[in-house]
Parts: structure tokens; C-alpha cells; sequence
């Protein structure tokens, strides 16, 4: 990404948005900050950050809150700051359009490996989208148009995350063959896959959900237990 990446941070401890505005300004990115919900919704909305940090405890409005109306009209890619072992807050954040989590309290070099893994993820799908080809990637009732990020179900747009858009892409590219849990996180995600990160599986999930189940009733998306993620080839047992 050429330019300084701009990123939101939506955090109402002091300290903590002191330390990552330091930490953070000295690996070339541009933060800045908000310290509750509705600051941090309308800054969100009145500008194109390139990454939003949202911790979900805020006053005002909490985090899960600015996810939902942020993603009403905008699609900015969201890294949620959790409590630790806050499991609900980590899968309705997942499903309300968040890209992904990070447990408090974190190690600022894991936030920041974090924050450039989305950053460029996000960067090669939009450099690649233009020279990509075919323009089109199809199988039975699904189509995704590449240039656009477009997915369309039975003809009918569907509103996936930047995470969710990412998996299907690779799942489609690799139908009828497994594919590894880390090796879907690397792709997908652009970041290893660490112990007791389950974002993956939460993003499949969603996933798995939106896409519904074929018209021969089987389902689009197999778990292969202990191993990876399979998009069937329609017309296999």
C-alpha cells in the first residue's frame, strides 16, 4: 500500500490509545483516535479509513453497536479488541461483519502483525481485482465477480465481509479438495493460524449460513474434521 495507511482506533482507555498511537506511528501508520461509541461511529462514517480498531467495552454506543450501523453502509475492514474468554462478543461481532479479533490483554506486536495481515489482504485483493482473469468465478448457483467483489446467489446479490468474500474465493478455487485450516487462515486471513484461534471456523460458520444448502439439499461447505475446510463439487455425495 503506497500510501499511510489511516486507521480509527475506538478505544476508551486513555493509556491504551496513548501506547498504540506511539507503537503504531512508528510503523508508518496514520491512527486516529475516538473514546466512545458515538465519537468513534461518526468518525467512521464521515471518513475512508483504511482499518478500524473497536474495542467492544465503550461508553455511548458499545462496540458491537458501531459494527452494526457502521456495516450498514460501509464495509471498512473492523479488528475487534475483546475481553479475554469473551466468546459471545467474539461470534456476534463475527457475524455482524467484524474481520477480526484480538483478545485483551494483547502483546502490541501481535495487534500489529494483526493489523497488517488485514491491511494486506485488503491491498492485493484490490490490486489483483483489475488484472484478474477471468472476470468470473462460477459454479452451479453461485457466481462471484472479481473486479466488483461481487457475490451473486441464485442471481441475487449476497452480502458477505471482506473475511467471508476471501474464503468463498478460495474454496471455490480449490473445489472438491481440502484445504487445510492454516493454510485457509494464510490465504484467507493473511495471518498464520495461532493455538485456540477458532476466527476461522467463525467466519466459515457465517459463511456456511448465508450460503445456504444446494437445491439437492447437501451442504455447500464440508467440515473435514481434524483437517480443513472442502467446497463440494455439486452433484457428489
Amino acid at each position: 500500500m503506497m500510501n499511510t495507511p489511516q486507521i480509527l482506533l475506538v478505544e476508551d482507555d486513555a493509556e491504551i490509545s496513548e501506547l498504540l498511537v506511539t507503537l503504531l506511528s512508528r510503523e508508518g501508520f496514520n491512527l486516529s483516535c475516538a473514546f466512545n461509541g458515538n465519537e468513534g461511529l461518526d468518525k467512521a462514517l464521515l471518513n475512508d479509513f483504511d482499518l478500524l480498531i473497536l474495542d467492544i467495552m465503550l461508553p455511548g454506543r458499545d462496540g458491537l453497536e458501531v459494527l452494526r450501523e457502521l456495516r450498514k453502509t460501509k464495509n471498512t475492514p473492523i479488528l475487534m479488541l475483546t475481553a479475554r474468554g469473551d466468546d459471545v462478543d467474539r461470534i456476534v461481532g463475527f457475524e455482524m461483519g467484524a474481520d477480526d479479533y484480538l483478545p485483551k490483554p494483547f502483546n502490541p506486536r501481535e495487534l500489529i502483525a494483526r493489523i497488517k495481515a488485514i491491511l494486506r489482504r485488503v491491498g492485493l485483493d484490490q490490486a489483483g481485482s483489475v488484472s484478474r482473469t477471468p472476470t468470473t468465478l462460477s459454479t452451479s448457483d453461485i457466481e462471484v465477480r472479481l473486479q466488483s467483489r461481487q457475490v451473486l446467489l441464485k442471481s441475487k446479490e449476497l452480502e458477505l465481509t471482506n473475511a467471508e468474500y476471501n474464503i468463498l474465493l478460495e474454496l471455490l478455487n480449490h473445489q472438491g479438495e481440502v484445504i487445510d485450516k492454516a493454510e485457509l487462515t494464510q490465504r484467507a486471513l493473511g495471518r498464520k493460524l495461532t493455538m485456540y484461534d477458532r476466527a476461522i471456523d467463525m467466519h466459515v460458520s457465517n459463511l456456511r449460513k448465508k450460503l445456504g444448502g444446494t437445491t439437492e439439499g447437501q451442504p455447500r461447505i464440508k467440515t473435514i474434521r481434524g483437517v480443513g475446510y472442502l467446497f463440494q463439487v455439486i452433484g457428489e455425495a
